[in-house]
């Protein structure tokens, strides 16, 4: 093992006890000598694990497998669950608001206004999904734009199926290009009126609901 340029022997009995279970972690680091391993790439630092007393290790293991299995745990677990998924819920109806005020839709299109707003909502905010909804930097009206824009890119442009070369800033352009179209197309809505033939927005939400 090799630390600031010095090869490290492993002392016997030790072992490497990989990284993923904080608690186990936690209880082995509290326990005595340990060596932390740490892999640096780029400008971020990544765990590879550490090395402690094997006993020590296994004792840490077998004391967190009993805490888990024990009812309190589980219901901990539950409740926290049970909380996560209130909190999904309460996001997934306010971003589904966000979306329908930044449409704007006249009220002869409500039916769409909510389709539309649905559909953007359920693709963009899956806790995990890493989409512009989840981010936490901007404003949640600035999300529902940016989620509204992309949606469209997505389904009623050629921005999937297009060669962009590969060109410093072509990208970019090509989505600014089609956002300008997006937002045109929304306008068209945000008048009273029968809806544009064909209508672009209504033939997406129709791929959307195709079986696959």
């Amino acid at each position: 093992m090799r630390c600031d340029g010095v090869v490290l022997t492993v002392p016997d009995g030790w072992s490497l006890l990989p990284p993923g279970d904080a608690g186990t972690t936690r209880r082995v680091k509290a326990g005595g000598p340990h060596w932390v391993v740490q892999e640096k790439r780029g400008r971020r630092t990544f765990s590879q694990g550490i090395w402690a007393p094997t006993e020590r290790i296994e004792v840490a293991q077998r004391a967190m497998q009993r805490q888990r299995q024990s009812p309190a745990h589980q219901r901990k677990l539950a409740q926290a669950r049970a909380r996560r998924e209130r909190e999904q819920a309460a996001y997934v109806r306010s971003f589904t608001a966000q979306v329908k005020a930044f449409l704007g839709f006249h009220t002869d299109h409500a039916a769409l206004a909510e389709a539309v707003a649905h559909a953007i909502a359920v693709h963009a905010t899956p806790v995990g999904s890493g989409t512009v909804a989840r981010t936490e930097r901007i404003p949640v009206e600035q999300r529902a734009e940016a989620a509204v824009i992309a949606w469209l890119r997505h389904q009623t442009t050629a921005y999937d199926s297009m060669h962009i070369p590969r060109v410093k800033g072509m990208r970019r352009e090509v989505r600014r290009k089609l956002a300008a179209r997006s937002r045109s197309l929304l306008d068209q809505y945000r008048c009273a009126g029968a809806v544009p033939d064909p209508c672009l927005l209504t033939a997406a939400l129709d791929r959307e609901d195709a079986p696959t």
